[in-house]
């Protein structure tokens, strides 16, 4: 499709005058055609006014020859017996018949050529002598009345055959028909001279409208052409001061451009120390985050760790220490250690795309992150239950998932530990399977979560515990660890378990990760 903007656009100053000047031409040439086009149809609607006029004449002259030929020749011919009462009364009532029709047909026309248009008003006289022609319709329409009541009266004594009574009423009859026929040819005459000089003003009117016109196309076609000539020297001026204002404005321009230059390499120089500095602060921001991070995973093995060495201390003390609660405790110990190791390299690799994912039993990651909080839990004297309803193998990132179980049950176990209330201390883990999803919801009674709390637990640096206790970051890596790199969801929920006010975690997850996420 042409792009006609386009093109209009691309094209040069004297080729834009050229168009206007041939838009201007053409507009010209349309004006006087179209106006020769309005005079013919002025001229022809003269023409129809005057035929209009014309056809009243014409209906007139045939009512006459009805009333002389069809009626009063036919009454003649039936008083002197040349005609018999059957052949005059169908001759007599046709011609009373087509008078009447003909008579109604010259007033519709009559009425219907008086002011049917502008043309007609402007030029119309007739209201000058209008009385006069109403008074020959009124004396036409009181003889007709008289002449019909006439000829049923003349009909009737046919009926009779009584000649001589005939003879009278037809000598009567004449008179009357040659009264009528006066008032006919004075109407007659009455619109002859009407249509002759309408005829005459619409040819004068016709004349001066033509020679205006004229004149007036001409006058407009000069003011164009002169107008035209103008605009093009006022474009031509205007152009060459564009050119003008266009070159000097350029070398404006191309000076401040090279000073722009000039600033944007030293900001660009002064942005980049700047950003060297920050670089290094992020650095020592990140590094210090990874730390608190650290420190907040590390805290529950040192707890653990703490309680085995207590309880090895004691037993020692005692005399109980035997190589099986050594040997236990050391298991115990080296899975700690290895929970931490591990714990390290996971943040070391919180923003690598390339971590390792491994295919495990559910019910591996739930007993080891059970087995490394069970110290502390046996130490809160809380109770956990394990319902493992669809023991399936996920592919994964186990360390994650486990570190994600972890931190849920410590801020579990918080919980029940602040609740001071509550003696029946109670953990509930269920892990079943919905489609293609694996769903684990950790419960505990601990009291639920505050409304205005519950949806900022997951706020990074949020908490509700004292700093020495919490940093707020454990919720916030485990949702980042859930929802980015396993594909799932993390959310929280205040319920009722065993009819006490408690929350519920719970953690949906596919149950296998494609190989490019």
């Amino acid at each position: 499709m042409i792009n006609f903007k386009k093109l209009f656009e691309n094209l040069s100053f004297s080729q834009k005058t050229t168009i206007l000047n041939v838009i201007i031409a053409f507009g010209m040439l349309s004006i006087i055609l179209f106006s020769q086009i309005s005079l013919y149809i002025l001229k022809n609607d003269f023409d129809i006014l005057f035929e209009k006029r014309t056809k009243t004449i014409i209906q007139l002259i045939n009512i006459k020859d009805i009333y002389k030929i069809n009626i009063y020749d036919t009454l003649k011919s039936l008083s002197n017996n040349d005609l018999t009462f059957k052949q005059s009364k169908s001759v007599i009532l046709l011609g009373q018949y087509l008078a009447n029709t003909k008579w109604t047909k010259y007033n519709e026309l009559s009425f219907s050529a008086k002011n049917t248009n502008f043309i007609d008003k402007f030029i119309n006289n007739e209201n000058k002598q209008y009385i006069f022609k109403k008074n020959i319709i009124e004396k036409i329409n009181k003889k007709q009345i008289e002449i019909n009541r006439d000829i049923y009266n003349v009909i009737f004594l046919a009926k009779k055959n009584q000649i001589e009574e005939i003879k009278i009423k037809i000598q009567d009859l004449y008179l009357k028909i040659n009264s009528i026929d006066i008032s006919l040819s004075n109407l007659s005459n009455y619109d002859m001279n009407l249509a002759i000089d309408e005829k005459n003003i619409t040819e004068n009117i016709f004349g001066i409208v033509t020679l205006l016109l004229n004149i007036f196309i001409i006058i407009i076609f000069i003011v164009s052409i002169v107008l035209t000539i103008g605009l093009l020297r006022y474009f031509n001026k205007v152009n060459l001061h564009l050119e003008e204002t266009i070159i000097e404005k350029t070398k404006e321009l191309r000076d401040i451009n090279n000073d722009l230059n000039s600033k944007i390499k030293q900001e660009i120089e002064i942005s980049r120390k700047k950003d060297l500095v920050i670089y290094q602060q992020a650095k020592l921001a990140s590094l210090g985050e990874m730390l608190n991070n650290i420190a907040h995973q590390w805290r529950q093995p040192l707890s653990s760790l703490l309680i085995i060495m207590q309880s090895v201390q004691s037993k020692m003390e005692l005399g109980k220490l035997t190589l099986d609660i050594v040997k236990k405790k050391s298991n115990d110990t080296m899975l700690l250690v290895k929970n931490m190791s591990s714990t390290l390299e996971d943040f070391q690799n919180f923003f690598n795309p390339k971590k390792n994912k491994t295919l495990f039993l559910i019910s591996k990651c739930i007993n080891e992150a059970l087995e490394l909080s069970k110290y502390p839990l046996n130490g809160a004297n809380i109770e956990v239950s394990l319902d493992i309803k669809d023991d399936i193998e996920i592919y994964t990132y186990y360390n994650e998932l486990s570190h994600v179980l972890l931190n849920i049950i410590s801020n579990s176990k918080d919980a029940l530990n602040n609740y001071n209330n509550k003696v029946n201390k109670k953990i509930k883990i269920s892990i079943y399977q919905a489609d293609l999803m694996l769903i684990i919801e950790c419960s505990d009674n601990g009291g639920g979560i505050k409304s205005d709390v519950l949806p900022k637990i997951f706020d990074p640096y949020y908490t509700t515990k004292y700093k020495s206790a919490g940093t707020g970051i454990g919720l916030y890596m485990s949702k980042q660890m859930v929802e980015k790199h396993m594909q799932g969801e993390l959310n929280c929920e205040n319920i009722k378990l065993n009819k006490d006010d408690g929350v519920r975690f719970k953690i949906i997850i596919p149950t296998k990760l494609k190989e490019n996420q």
